[in-house]
């Protein structure tokens, strides 16, 4: 029923997403019936022609924003509201925290998919011997790629204020598609769990961890998102190594039991510390906003996104394969992968550094066009040294397309809609990633050789780069400008 007006009643300038022509009493509602309440952006409660406002019991009536109990003036009071939501404190304990909780994230995701090459050689030569490469490779594409398109899903979650939950449910699936890796014995098998289940369960952790910075950080967002990605750096060395020595002593399956109880620590405490700093917000457009696209710099970022993808990871799945085709060591090829990775730890955080005074996006182009090149020139690498020096310069360069390439997709739109924006970039750029190892795979096989697939690969991250210009001159008007 309705509540009447009275004098004392405090006016505030929260609008509820009630019928108007009445304010629901909250004690005859369950907590699941509660709608959530919203700032309006001016006051439209007001009646232009009486003048009069909807007012709100204070000792009735409880709503989701306090305010103090004495209140001036209605606009100062909404315009320090608007403030608390729109500036990031940029640093603080609890800001750091969420920064190495989703460091965490990054290194039971991106630093575990990132290994895939040790798995992709174990399994050829041991496992699935009988199995072509390029469909071996379709597992750890299907990871790199369920990385990615769930965030569709998890990015609307977030942005509703469905964060925890489905967070502690997909690092649950993580750890227990682990264990069961180690139980595997035939490619369909390896490609449901190590595939499908890994997949999905990073896809649901991993982006509303990167909002989750971007909504703590502002001028330091690039350093904030470049240390998240030293998780990475820090999972792509730690991962391969350790199976490199565990696997001779305790074998295949204990190995990735092992890697099972570094996830879940991992994990567990990325869901102690994680949290959010702004309040969730019913924005419009549904799962999959369509009006995004009418952003063409967005547009051209997605595809952009694509086509480096397709290419991007090419060289870290085939370079312990490729090495011991040119005689390097089986032990040794291994450790190309880790020096790689941990070329890319200084690359993310010099990125980051750099992305902050120069632009995200400017920085991505310079680095990942020097990611295309040491792709097209790794299947020319006669010896362990050239090798070592390729991947080393390749490491340290495609650290900044995934550090940052969330942060241009956060500036192109209201961060209230951040969640969604960078859900469907990920989302959409995921049809890359599942598509490129594979293809370069089928490649290698039709041609005898990684020269061609090289060509490919680097060929697709050079016009993706092209295409980040591109939906930079969009956004700013101009061929080189900071975003």
């Amino acid at each position: 029923m309705c509540t009447k007006r009275r004098e004392h009643d405090l006016h505030t300038p929260v609008q509820l997403l009630f019928p108007p022509s009445c304010l629901f009493h909250n004690n005859a509602m369950s907590d699941s019936e509660k709608l959530p309440t919203t700032i309006d952006s001016s006051l439209q409660g007001i009646d232009s022609a009486s003048g009069s406002q909807p007012s709100l019991s204070y000792d009735r009536q409880k709503t989701a924003v306090t305010f103090d109990q004495e209140i001036p003036n209605e606009q100062a009071s909404h315009q320090k509201f608007q403030t608390h939501l729109g500036e990031a404190p940029d640093g603080g304990m609890r800001a750091w925290l969420a920064v190495f909780a989703t460091a965490l994230v990054t290194f039971s995701t991106f630093g575990f998919s990132n290994s895939w090459g040790v798995f992709q050689a174990y399994y050829e030569e041991n496992i699935l011997r009988h199995t072509p490469p390029s469909n071996i490779a379709w597992i750890g594409s299907t990871q790199y790629a369920l990385t990615y398109l769930p965030s569709l899903v998890s990015g609307r979650l977030f942005d509703l204020g469905y964060f925890k939950i489905p967070f502690f449910a997909a690092s649950c699936v993580i750890v227990a598609c682990t264990f069961l890796t180690a139980e595997c014995t035939q490619f369909w098998q390896l490609f449901l769990t190590q595939g499908v289940g890994l997949g999905v369960g990073c896809g649901f952790v991993f982006s509303p961890a990167i909002v989750i910075v971007s909504q703590w950080f502002s001028k330091r967002r690039g350093l904030a998102l470049s240390a998240t990605a030293l998780g990475a750096a820090l999972g792509s060395i730690v991962f391969p190594v350790a199976a490199q020595n565990l696997i001779p002593l305790i074998g295949f399956k204990w190995t990735v039991r092992v890697f099972g109880l570094m996830l879940m620590a991992a994990m567990g405490t990325a869901n102690i510390f994680l949290r959010r700093r702004l309040p969730p917000i019913n924005v419009r457009g549904g799962l999959f906003n369509l009006k995004a696209f009418h952003n063409k710099a967005y547009s051209t970022y997605c595809v952009s996104g694509i086509v480096i993808l397709l290419g991007l990871y090419t060289e870290l799945t085939y370079i312990s394969v490729s090495a011991v085709a040119i005689g390097v060591s089986k032990d040794f090829s291994f450790y190309l992968i880790a020096i790689a990775n941990a070329a890319s730890a200084f690359g993310r955080l010099s990125s980051g550094l750099l992305g902050d005074k120069i632009g995200a996006l400017n920085t991505m182009a310079i680095f990942t066009a020097v990611t295309g090149i040491t792709t097209i020139a790794w299947p020319f690498a006669k010896d362990g040294s050239q090798l070592i020096a390729i991947v080393t310069i390749h490491g340290f360069s495609i650290g900044a397309y995934i550090s940052l390439y969330s942060a241009p997709a956060v500036a192109m739109g209201k961060m209230e809609d951040a969640g969604r924006r960078v859900g469907v970039f990920m989302s959409i750029i995921g049809f890359g990633g599942i598509a490129g190892p594979p293809i370069s795979g089928a490649i290698r096989t039709a041609t005898g050789g990684f020269v061609a697939a090289g060509y490919y690969a680097g060929g697709s991250i050079l016009f993706g780069v092209a295409l980040l210009l591109v939906a930079q001159y969009l956004h700013l008007g101009r061929l080189w400008g900071k975003f």
